[in-house]
């Protein structure tokens, strides 16, 4: 028998490599190149003289019994998932060490435990004694879920092969996982994939919802290969930062919903607790207006959410380096927006140091937040505060214009529904909404103007 090839697999694309190199040449990733034992058996041509089992096709129309969702007991949980558990899904989820990954699903867990569902809850990181100190103080010890401490899968298949299914089966995580059929410690590519594959089995035959919870990279990415995320139906993401009381789950991928749809918590005493309205977390309630904040208001799915952008401008002696620090939006769309505001406006800031920041921890990735970071920015460099009580947004492209965002009747109403008097954006005859004076923008330079004149 011929010996088998070493193979190299990237844990951030799946890209496969015959030998091993520094840099992924596909991603262009370092040291993300490990062993990976080929599978033998499906690298193998298939013998069909001896023919297979014959697959059964059914009609696009035919009737079936429609699957209902499960709710969790957590409105914004269900929110992110679509509508709740869809039966037969696989669910990937990742976020930071002690985020509150296994939090949030314990509490989900013991809710549908109460409400008659069997759950099984497997831990690979912790002992029992561990998840019942934690139900205990999240005030669910008397939850009746099943709860086990294992990291083989076939043992964990094995035992619910010979018990009434589950409704819900929690894997905490899939990095933990091992299968005696596959060479390569717990972690490794190949573990990852061949045990994410038979729970993956396990659930679509046997119409159970699976979450995998999931270990992510220093660079927040969900760690191990690509195609993980293509064999599971969701994923999710869980957000925030320690210092802060909030927590983002973010949908990434929905087989069953709206992708970008979000659900947000606070990190209480007992607890993830909802947040009904997400704009209270990420507004200052200041009564007096400062200089360099601004108020966007972006779109998370469907969701509207209002928050504040500060900045800060700090002027240098001649020959000094400025510095450039942002802290939740992108380096290089602040980099691009500085140098329109310098070659449209006249504006200078080439000699003073930058400093922005989105209240309360929260990321921006909505291009409409353009307008705002401007009108933040300029009214730092003027020292003139902007107009109370009103809303910034619009995306700014590089010969200045102002152009329109998806959603800007949502944004506005979400405005004046917090007390928003005014709004700045876009030339959109179509978004007004009682209760709240619009005024369009078409250039970046009538910003300038308009924040000058006080």
């Amino acid at each position: 028998m011929a010996k088998p090839k070493k193979r190299f697999v990237c844990q951030a694309c799946g890209s496969v490599s015959h030998r091993w190199q520094g840099q992924c040449p596909d991603c262009a990733e370092w040291n993300t190149l490990s062993e990976d034992v080929p599978a033998t058996v499906f690298s193998q041509k298939h013998d069909l003289s001896s023919g297979g089992r014959p697959i059964e096709f059914v009609k696009l129309d035919a009737p079936s019994v429609p699957l209902e969702r499960r709710s969790t007991g957590l409105a914004e949980f269900d929110r992110a998932l679509g509508g709740g558990l869809v039966p037969g899904s696989a669910i990937l989820m990742g976020g930071d060490p002690g985020i509150g990954k296994s939090t949030l699903l314990l509490q989900a867990a013991a809710n549908l435990a109460r409400a008659g569902q069997d759950i099984v809850y497997v831990s690979g990181e912790e002992a029992p004694g561990q998840v019942r100190m934690r139900a205990k103080r999240l005030g669910h010890a008397d939850a009746p879920i099943r709860l086990a401490s294992a990291t083989g899968v076939r043992d964990i298949l094995t035992t619910l092969g010979k018990d009434a299914r589950p409704a819900l089966l929690i894997i905490d995580s899939i990095q933990t996982m091992h299968s005696d059929t596959i060479e390569g410690a717990p972690g490794t590519v190949s573990q990852v994939r061949g045990c994410a594959f038979e729970l993956i089995r396990y659930a679509k035959e046997n119409g159970c919802a699976l979450v995998l919870v999931g270990h992510v990279t220093k660079d927040g990415n969900i760690a191990g290969p690509r195609v993980l995320e293509h064999m599971v139906d969701v994923v999710m993401s869980f957000e925030g930062e320690r210092s802060h009381q909030f927590r983002i789950l973010r949908s990434l991928k929905n087989r069953f919903g709206a992708v970008d749809e979000i659900g947000v918590f606070a990190m209480a005493a007992k607890g993830l607790e909802e947040v009904a309205n997400p704009s209270s977390l990420f507004l200052t309630g200041r009564d007096e207006p400062v200089a360099g904040s601004a108020v966007f208001p972006a779109l998370e799915g469907t969701r509207p959410v209002l928050v504040e952008v500060q900045a800060l401008i700090v002027r240098l002696q001649s020959g000094a380096t400025p510095r450039r620090s942002v802290v939740g939006w992108e380096n290089s769309r602040l980099a691009m927006l500085l140098a329109v505001l310098e070659s449209r406006c006249g504006l200078n800031f080439s000699t003073a140091e930058v400093y922005l920041n989105v209240s309360g921890g929260y990321r921006l990735s909505d291009p409409g937040a353009d307008l705002a970071v401007a009108a933040a920015l300029v009214s730092a460099l003027a020292d003139k505060p902007l107009p109370m009580r009103s809303a910034w947004f619009g995306e700014v492209s590089l010969a200045g214009e102002v152009r329109p965002v998806s959603h800007g009747g949502l944004r506005l109403r979400e405005a004046a529904k917090l007390g928003f008097t005014q709004a700045f954006g876009p030339e959109e005859a179509d978004d007004r909404v009682s209760g709240i004076a619009y005024q369009s923008l078409s250039i970046l330079p009538k910003l300038v103007d308009r924040v000058m004149a006080g």
